[in-house]
C-alpha cells in the first residue's frame, strides 16, 4: 500500500464519520460518502453532525488540510470500508439490504489489489454473501483483491479514543486478506489486531453485545424483584460486589443504541432454538421499560388521587445511555412516549441536556423542569442531572441510580 492510500468510507454514522476522520488524521487520504446530502455539506464545512467529544475540532483539522472530503457517491480508491446501519425488521429479523446497497455501489470502483472490509454489524455469514456478491458481478477480481470483516467496538463519548486504543478482531476470507486488513488498521489502531476468519470476526461482535445484554438483563430483573422486596438495589449490588468475584452492572430503564439492543436478535434470528438465554435477556431489558412506564403512571395516579389535581412531571432524559445525544432504540424515549400518550396530561416536561430540539418533543431545561415537577422520573444518569438537590416534597422515580 502506498503512503497516499486511498480509502472510501460507505456510511458517515456515529461510527463511520469518526473512523473516517481518525483515519484522515493519520495520513489516509479518505473521501467519505453519505446518502444525507446535509450531512455531507456539514462534513465539507469541517463541522459535524453527531455530538462526540473532541470529534468536532480533529474533523475541521482534516477538512481543512485535505485529508477527508465527504460526497454522495463513491470514488475509486484502494480500500473500501462499508459502515452503514444494519438495523432489524418488526419480526426481529436482521436487515443487510444497506450493506448490499453500499457494496453495489463500490463495485464499479474495484480493481485487483484492493481491499474491501465491512464494519457494520452483521449476521454470520455476511462476508460471505457480499464476496459472492462481488465476484459474480466482477468475476474478474476473483482472487485478486481482499475482503475482509472488522467490526467496531467503541463507547460513545469516547469514540476518539476508543477507536485507536481498543484492540480489533479482523478477519479475512482467506489469509492474504486477513493480513492485508491487518496492515490498514495498523495504521491508525494502537490496540492490538487479532486475526481470525470473517465469521468468527462476525460472531464475536455479536457474542460480545449479546454478553453484555445478559449481564444488564441480570441487573434490571434484580431491580424489578428489589423493588417489589422493599430493598434498595444500589445498595445491594454495592454490597454484592465486594465480593472478589462478583461484579454486577447497574439497572436502567431498559437497554438502547445500535449495538447491545439490536445484535442479540442477529444470533436469536439465525439459531432461535438455540439461543434462549440470548433472547430471554433480550426480552427482559425490553420489559423493563414497559415496567418503569407502568411505575410512572400509577405514581401520577396516586397524586391525582391523593392531590385532587394533575401534577407536574418532569422525565428526565430521552437518549439511550448517559451524556451523549443519540436516541436510536432509546428506552427513556419509548417510556416519554408511552407516558404522554396514555397518561392525558398537559403538564409533562421532557428533559434532554444534549440536543437542543426534537421533532416530536417540547424539551425544557432540566432545572426548570425539575424546580416545576411534583414527580421526577430520572430515566437517564445523564450528569447535569447529579447536581440537582432538593427537592425533599417532589416524587423522585429513580430508574438509572442519579441519586444512589
Amino acid at each position: 500500500m502506498s503512503q497516499q492510500l486511498k480509502a472510501c468510507f460507505m456510511g458517515l454514522g456515529y461510527i463511520g464519520l469518526p473512523t473516517a476522520i481518525i483515519a484522515a488524521d493519520h495520513g489516509v487520504n479518505v473521501h467519505g460518502v453519505d446518502v444525507n446530502e446535509s450531512v455531507v455539506d456539514t462534513i465539507n464545512q469541517g463541522k459535524i453532525h453527531i455530538v462526540e467529544p473532541g470529534l468536532a475540532e480533529l474533523c475541521k483539522k482534516v477538512v481543512e488540510n485535505g485529508s477527508l472530503k465527504a460526497a454522495m457517491e463513491p470514488l475509486e480508491s484502494d480500500v473500501y470500508l462499508i459502515v452503514v446501519p444494519t438495523p432489524f425488521t418488526g419480526n426481529n429479523e436482521p436487515d443487510i439490504s444497506f450493506v448490499e446497497a453500499a457494496t453495489r455501489a463500490v463495485m464499479p470502483k474495484l480493481k485487483a489489489g484492493d481491499l474491501y472490509i465491512i464494519e457494520s454489524t452483521s449476521p454470520v455469514g455476511t462476508t460471505e454473501k457480499m464476496t459472492g456478491l462481488i465476484f459474480n458481478e466482477r468475476p474478474e477480481l476473483r482472487g485478486k483483491m481482499y475482503i475482509a470483516y472488522c467490526p467496531e467496538r467503541v463507547l460513545p463519548g469516547n469514540v476518539i479514543y476508543e477507536l485507536v486504543h481498543n484492540d480489533r478482531v479482523i478477519g479475512g476470507i482467506d489469509q492474504a486478506s486477513t493480513e492485508q486488513a491487518v496492515t490498514f488498521y495498523r495504521r491508525f489502531v494502537k490496540g492490538t489486531l487479532h486475526a481470525t476468519n470473517a465469521r468468527t470476526a462476525e460472531m464475536c461482535k455479536l457474542t460480545e453485545n449479546s454478553s453484555r445484554d445478559a449481564q444488564i438483563a441480570f441487573a434490571n430483573e434484580l431491580s424489578i424483584i428489589c423493588d417489589k422486596a422493599g430493598v434498595n438495589v444500589w445498595e445491594l449490588i454495592e454490597l454484592a460486589n465486594k465480593h472478589p468475584r462478583v461484579n454486577i452492572l447497574q439497572p436502567g430503564c431498559g437497554v438502547g443504541g445500535h449495538c447491545i439492543a439490536v445484535d442479540p436478535w442477529f444470533i436469536v434470528s439465525d439459531f432461535p432454538a438455540e439461543a434462549n438465554m440470548i433472547a430471554a435477556s433480550r426480552k427482559i431489558n425490553n420489559y423493563k421499560a414497559f415496567w418503569c412506564t407502568e411505575k410512572i403512571k400509577n405514581q401520577i395516579l396516586e397524586f391525582k388521587l391523593s392531590q385532587g389535581r394533575d401534577p407536574q412531571v418532569a422525565l428526565m432524559g430521552i437518549a439511550f445511555k448517559p451524556n451523549i445525544d443519540d436516541l436510536r432504540e432509546s428506552p427513556a424515549k419509548y417510556i416519554a412516549q408511552k407516558v404522554m400518550q396514555s397518561a392525558g396530561l398537559n403538564g409533562f416536561m421532557i428533559v434532554e441536556p444534549n440536543i437542543k430540539s426534537h421533532s416530536v418533543f417540547k424539551l425544557t431545561d432540566y432545572k426548570e423542569a425539575y424546580e416545576r415537577a411534583d414527580i421526577v422520573a430520572f430515566l437517564v444518569a445523564h450528569d447535569e442531572f447529579k447536581t440537582l438537590r432538593g427537592g425533599g416534597e417532589k416524587v423522585i422515580l429513580d430508574f438509572c441510580g442519579v441519586r444512589r
